[in-house]
């Protein structure tokens, strides 16, 4: 198995791929099923091929100190924002049979044992695991015996506590990606770190990496996708508009479309090398330099740097090259003023 590749149902992702651009519902459906099949419907018209939800199951989730404790985008306490926002089991299943309807795939993540029993019960194809999720080994134990690829985000750890993770999941033989990721809703630029892509590239070249994106543009996506991440995820909703408490760092569907032609066009733009293309060709006879007399040379008349030099375009028998080399050469008939030299006008 190439392990360079992950396969999520009729997704394939590997270093050939175009980036898999993922919108993340989240918790943007703001606990109304119907808002979360606007979003899908959104998601579906501006092309994306796959949906991630978040599965809250707010009492096995958190303990009573949640109540106490706010996120840094939101001044309600994190329990009362989960419980609120959050999908019962019903409804994500109807959720989860909608996206299958529109040709689509489903992922979620999974915050507690009791979501990934749902999850695995819907028997989704993939997780995809929070930055939070990702050092709790207790949760993740349980995850992998369900024998599923993950596609794991790796904010607010040190590569050290990544490289942890790593090999954890390598002992389980579980197949999956990581993601850098920044926690903040919005992200600002300066906390961005996309070099960081770069490390966990030298650090687990045998892993797809990509980026979990929490800015509400599209330019470090893009600008990941030009590192050759491979995947993408993205906070999206149907309309800016509506409230949420992660609408600040999502994307609407104008947008979405956009980053999906761009990973599209992407991947086209960065194959190949560093080497002479024969459709330049064209433009080569014209942007290039052949050698020329700059004044009228008789016959017999010796060819120096005071007659020739090199001039457009680029379609004479001497290149621009070749100029050192024609010097002390004789002319075998007049050559014209501003003309190019041919194979017989020399010896």
């Amino acid at each position: 198995m190439n392990l360079k590749m992950l396969t999520i149902n009729n997704i394939k992702i590997d270093n050939n791929s175009a980036p898999l651009i993922i919108p993340e519902i989240g918790i943007n459906h703001s606990g109304i099923l119907e808002n979360a099949f606007k979003i899908v419907d959104s998601a579906k018209r501006a092309g994306a091929k796959i949906i991630k939800h978040q599965t809250h199951i707010p009492d096995d989730e958190m303990s009573l100190e949640a109540k106490k404790i706010s996120p840094g985008n939101s001044k309600k306490n994190i329990y009362e924002i989960i419980k609120k926002n959050s999908l019962n089991e019903e409804d994500e299943f109807k959720l989860f049979k909608y996206v299958e309807s529109k040709n689509m795939v489903f992922l979620s993540t999974p915050f507690s044992r009791a979501a990934v029993d749902r999850l695995t019960k819907f028997n989704i194809p993939a997780f995809k695991i929070g930055s939070g999720e990702m050092s709790n080994f207790p949760l993740l134990e349980h995850i992998c015996k369900v024998k599923k690829p993950l596609i794991v985000s790796t904010g607010m750890h040190s590569i050290n506590e990544v490289k942890k993770t790593y090999e954890f999941l390598k002992k389980k033989k579980i197949n999956f990606a990581l993601l850098h990721t920044t926690n903040l809703y919005p992200s600002s630029d300066n906390l961005l770190r996309l070099n960081a892509i770069k490390e966990m590239q030298r650090k687990f070249p045998d892993k797809l990496i990509g980026l979990s994106d929490h800015t509400s543009d599209l330019l470090s996506s893009i600008i990941a996708m030009s590192m050759n991440v491979k995947i993408i995820e993205k906070h999206f909703v149907h309309n800016k508009k509506v409230k949420g408490p992660d609408i600040s760092a999502s994307i609407d569907e104008k947008q979405l479309k956009e980053l999906i032609n761009v990973s599209q066009r992407i991947i086209t733009q960065m194959k190949g090398s560093k080497t002479k293309i024969k459709a330049e060709q064209v433009t080569r006879n014209f942007a290039f330099a052949s050698v020329v007399a700059i004044k009228q040379i008789n016959k017999g008349e010796k060819l120096t740097k005071n007659n020739l030099w090199v001039k457009r375009p680029g379609n004479g028998y001497f290149n621009s090259d070749r100029l050192k080399d024609l010097f002390g050469r004789t002319a075998k008939q007049l050559i014209k003023d501003n003309t190019q030299i041919k194979k017989n006008d020399i010896k």
